[in-house]
């Protein structure tokens, strides 16, 4: 069942002589509330400053428009951030452009719903409350000074400073839950019992909404009186969730065999068999069109973390629509078992290319590379960690498109996905910190990213090959070129600066690893300063230190008892 609501609004001028607040909502459907939920906003413009008026509007328009133009796998508190700095930016540009905008700046109360959670943004003196079960709570704090005589002054607001700290909460919606978004030109006067009074007697938020401004005004308010009110009718579920819940509906498929069915495909061979997953190449019966199927091996039956992880994978690939990854087809007909279906791509994996004899030399390595970042920069912005980037998740097709595989254990940390037990990745790949158990970041992606790079040229690892469950040190990395003499020296810098043991000295994005592939010997990256001896291994240095001193202390009692002697 998806999140309903009923809404209502009310703004007054009353005795300003212009209405320097603005409202703004959008009650979205279908896929968008879904995917990123009910928007509501308020804002207040800062009087006294030029363009008070033009920053309120502004900001509420900018946030409902630009707000849902962001990507579904970014966190709701996330998209907001990245969205009022940006707001905040243009206004103290435009502020700084126009002496009659100078200063321009507003309060904003703002409250994203999405399925059965709520969050909340707020900067300034406006403010959100929420009745529920007959009691008001106040969910914000007002930002002015704490001085019973400076109590009107901002403290923080958005175009007041370039650094814009906004305060962000969230927590569970319940059926019958009210919340009201105020400017101050409403709490002020009333107070919030007489709000509570009001919320109770009414309870459509449309008559709410007015009887607050109008009751604002009446009770002498100087200021504009605006009231945004809101009541959740029904909760809903988020896409992500709601996908994990059907995944627990459905069976999986029995092992399948050349020419089967399975929901209108036609099952041509199978591509791939692990420890978890199947993998098929199909065609869809309806238009001929080539696919791969992607499901889990019948004995998972029962094995709901499994399940789950399929399903997120799903979820994750719908989103990714770049061609530097195989793109997740839509579901035609209604599916009766647990499976996904792909683009299917002819070629082969690097790693299947390895193994076949090919040699890839350095300009087609920097190329693949250049392909790969870019791949790996659109995953990135998207706020998706891939986690498992090697030779055999990187497949070249006859089309010489270079396509990255398996999202199986991506994480999108926007979105709570399905927990996957112990650390994942392949060791001979992983960054150094993961190994160590810290979690997994955009730098060890480009970590196995230059692994990968480092395995096309020479066949070994930069640290040598890394067995699961080995505790494997970490010194300084072999040079390429003492397995590829005729590696360039940019190129070994680069691969170097890549897999660095110290997360600090690698690419920090890779938009950056890019550039530095593309540029080439034109501009060298600097070479990776040599890790001291204690950072390499402080256990190994302490036990050498501490074996050397019981040998020189030896060697002192030899020389002590002969000199007796």
């Amino acid at each position: 069942m998806p999140l309903a609501v009923t809404t209502g609004h009310a703004s007054l001028t009353g005795a300003r002589a212009r209405n320097e607040d603005h409202v703004g909502m959008v009650l979205s459907t279908g896929a968008e509330l879904e995917a990123k939920g009910v928007l509501l906003a308020l804002a207040d413009g800062v009087s006294g400053n030029g363009g008070g008026r033009e920053a309120a509007e502004y900001t509420v328009r900018g946030l409902l428009s630009d707000y849902y133009a962001t990507p579904e796998t970014w966190g709701t508190t996330q998209a907001l951030d990245r969205v009022l700095n940006a707001i905040n930016r243009w206004l103290i540009a435009q502020g700084a452009a126009h002496r009659e905008l100078s200063g321009m700046a507003t309060t904003l109360s703002a409250l994203v719903l999405h399925g059965a959670r709520y969050t909340l943004a707020h900067v300034g003196d406006s403010r959100v409350y929420r009745w529920r079960a007959g009691a008001l709570t106040r969910l914000t704090v007002d930002h002015v000074w704490d001085r019973p005589d400076m109590r009107h002054v901002l403290t923080r607001a958005i175009g007041l400073d370039a650094h814009l700290s906004m305060d962000y909460a969230e927590d569970d919606l319940r059926a019958g839950d009210v919340f009201v978004l105020v400017s101050d030109g409403v709490w002020e006067p009333l107070g919030d019992r007489a709000m509570g009074f009001l919320l109770e007697r009414h309870s459509e938020p449309e008559a709410a909404a007015n009887i607050l401004a109008r009751e604002a005004l009446a009770r002498g308010g100087l200021d504009n009186a605006s009231a945004l009110v809101v009541r959740i009718d029904a909760t809903g579920a988020t896409g992500l969730p709601e996908s994990l819940h059907s995944a627990r509906r459905l069976p999986l498929p029995p092992r399948l065999k050349p020419g089967a069915m399975l929901d209108g495909f036609e099952i041509i061979e199978l591509l791939h068999d692990s420890r978890a997953t199947l993998l098929y190449k199909a065609r869809l019966g309806a238009t001929g069109q080539l696919c791969a199927l992607k499901t889990l091996q019948p004995a998972l039956e029962n094995d709901a973390g499994q399940r789950a992880a399929l399903m997120a994978e799903e979820w994750l690939g719908r989103r990714v629509l770049s061609h530097y990854f195989p793109q997740v087809l839509p579901q035609g007909a209604e599916r009766n078992t647990l499976y996904y279906a792909m683009s299917f791509h002819e070629g082969a994996t690097l790693q299947a290319r390895l193994d076949q004899g090919a040699h890839f030399a350095v300009a087609d390595t920097v190329g693949l590379g250049i392909r790969m970042m870019k791949g790996l920069g659109a995953l990135h912005r998207l706020d998706i960690l891939h986690r498992d980037i090697k030779p055999a998740n990187l497949h070249l097709g006859s089309d010489d498109k270079l396509r990255i595989l398996d999202l199986g254990v991506a994480q999108s940390r926007g979105n709570a996905g399905p927990q996957i037990a112990g650390v994942p990745g392949t060791p001979s790949y992983m960054a150094p910190e993961l190994i160590a158990g810290e979690p997994a970041s955009a730098q060890s992606d480009l970590y196995a990213a230059g692994v990968s790079l480092y395995h096309l040229l020479t066949r070994h690892y930069p640290y040598g090959e890394v067995e699961p469950f080995q505790r494997p040190r970490f010194g300084e990395p072999v040079p390429p070129s003492r397995y590829r003499p005729d590696i360039p020296r940019w190129l070994d810098l680069l691969l170097l600066k890549a897999v660095a043991r110290d997360r600090k000295l690698r690419f920090e994005t890779a938009e950056e690893m890019l550039l530095a592939l593309e540029q080439g010997e034109h501009k060298p990256v600097l070479p990776v300063p040599r890790t001291p001896l204690l950072e390499r291994d402080r256990v190994w240095l302490w036990r050498s230190i501490a074996i050397a001193s019981v040998v020189v202390n030896l060697l002192l009692i030899y020389l002590l008892l002969i000199r007796k002697g």
